[in-house]
């Protein structure tokens, strides 16, 4: 959009197509890479063992269908900005209003998590000493300031950070697996004696060495590692070229959970048995330590809070664009509905940082990083699955009341209906199994707390604003 792009036209222009498929594709991939592969893992694997492989492959599969659902749902109609438009739509303005909000205040959870994640691994600057509750919020309004000037600019720029941002991300766990594999075929020896081999994979317990609780408390923890994948139809309206670049950045989910989630922890268990992983350390950075690599320690920190500020990058983005589309569905103030002259949300924006740093509060209440993370992404893995659930059933009323869109899509979801019942099903146990752990079931007690408030907010406001 120009620099001539005015305010009147401004406040009731749309989102510009400024993404391309290079942004897009990395967007992708950065979602698919969230902060809990690189702070969650160690506490998963300690859980889990090796039966951690299987775990990501079936969540990464379901995820895989919800985005395949999506997809087609999007390119039925490219009026639909994003899945307010289209739960609206085909559920109703409740539903709209459901997801959009929901959406919202999951971005807003994981930023919160972003900022205990932010606290804890630059602690590794201070020699390793926790920061007091001061200075973490003083950390937490500094990164939440920087990620908004770079909303605030142009959508190209959130599109070219975000590339950056992924890529680093990439380089990483490419460099990873090179090093790992390295290890393994040298037959590296680490200062514990314990030599680098495939075999470790199941030669401490079997693949499921921690049985079946120990197997369903490892979802806990990976679920939350693949919030954000569905990031791509956030930016459905704003990429160039959609019916060509959203299937391809879909169809490719599943090659990249293979070789970012899979093979780099395989490689890790590998060199590392899984009963000798400290879960408070990440694994990535421990992998680098051991191979002796100068400075590793300081640049995987690096890479772990470039990815990090990767993720709050990413919900800063959605949160503005979920309060614009419940605006111009008059379920928002209509002030998020405006856009300034570089057709950025900026309303929405500075709404959703205020509310970042009334979490920043959380450093507070709850100084111990660790168990805040816990919390905040057990409530946005919570939430996440409501989302992912409300677009699989947008699905099925599509796939019912639009047979003749269903019918000359050229990205269907494979399976149908049989498919969506599957998904829906898997993702209610995953909140069953989110019931097993003290720390996860604290989240699942306060969750009801925030549909209440959507009930009232719906039927005390938006419907006696219709009435």
């Amino acid at each position: 959009m120009s620099e001539k792009y005015n305010s009147s036209s401004a406040e009731h222009g749309e989102l510009q197509r400024s993404l391309s498929n290079r942004h897009l594709q990395l967007i992708a991939i950065g979602g698919a890479i969230g902060t809990g592969l690189f702070m969650g893992s160690g506490k998963t694997i300690s859980l889990a063992g090796p039966s951690i492989l299987v775990i990501y492959m079936i969540i990464g599969f379901m995820v895989f269908l919800v985005m395949r659902a999506l997809g087609e749902l999007l390119l039925s109609n490219l009026q639909y900005k994003s899945f307010i438009d289209f739960a609206t739509d085909l559920i109703g303005p409740w539903a709209g209003y459901f997801v959009g909000w929901t959406y919202w205040l999951c971005w807003i959870t994981i930023g919160i998590a972003d900022l205990s994640a932010i606290i804890y691994y630059l602690q590794f600057f201070n020699n390793g000493l926790p920061f007091s509750p001061e200075e973490g919020v003083m950390i937490s309004v500094a990164a939440i300031v920087f990620i908004m000037g770079l909303n605030l600019v142009t959508v190209k720029l959130f599109g070219e950070m975000e590339f950056w941002f992924a890529l680093v991300k990439i380089i990483a766990i490419v460099v990873l697996i090179a090093v790992g594999l390295w290890m393994v075929f040298t037959g590296f020896t680490s200062d514990a004696g314990t030599v680098a081999s495939f075999s470790h994979i199941w030669s401490h317990g079997g693949i499921f060495p921690t049985g079946a609780m120990g197997f369903l408390a490892g979802f806990q923890i990976a679920i939350f590692a693949f919030v954000g994948v569905e990031l791509v139809g956030t930016t459905a309206a704003e990429t160039k070229d959609p019916e060509k670049n959203l299937p391809k950045a879909v169809n490719s989910i599943p090659i990249r959970i293979i070789i970012f989630y899979v093979l780099a922890l395989l490689i890790v268990m590998s060199v590392t048995p899984w009963n000798q992983i400290d879960p408070n350390i990440s694994p990535f950075v421990n992998l680098f330590s051991q191979a002796g690599i100068a400075a590793a320690a300081i640049i995987m920190n690096l890479v772990v809070l470039s990815s990090v500020m990767s993720s709050m990058n990413s919900g800063v983005f959605s949160t503005s664009r979920m309060l614009f589309g419940l605006s111009r569905e008059e379920q928002a103030p209509l002030a998020f509905g405006r856009l300034n002259r570089r057709a950025v949300p900026a309303n929405a924006l500075y709404f959703s940082a205020v509310c970042l740093l009334l979490g920043a509060a959380l450093q507070y209440f709850v100084p111990d990083t660790v168990r805040a993370f816990t919390l905040a992404t057990t409530l946005s893995t919570i939430l996440f699955i409501c989302v992912w659930i409300i677009i699989i059933w947008s699905y099925i009323v599509y796939y019912k009341t639009r047979p003749e869109l269903h019918a000359k899509s050229t990205f269907k979801l494979p399976g149908g209906l049989v498919t969506c019942w599957i998904v829906i099903v898997f993702f209610l146990s995953m909140i069953v199994v989110l019931a097993l752990e003290d720390d996860t079931r604290q989240a699942l007690m306060v969750s009801p707390i925030w549909f209440i408030l959507l009930v009232i907010g719906y039927f005390g406001f938006y419907k006696q604003k219709h009435k």
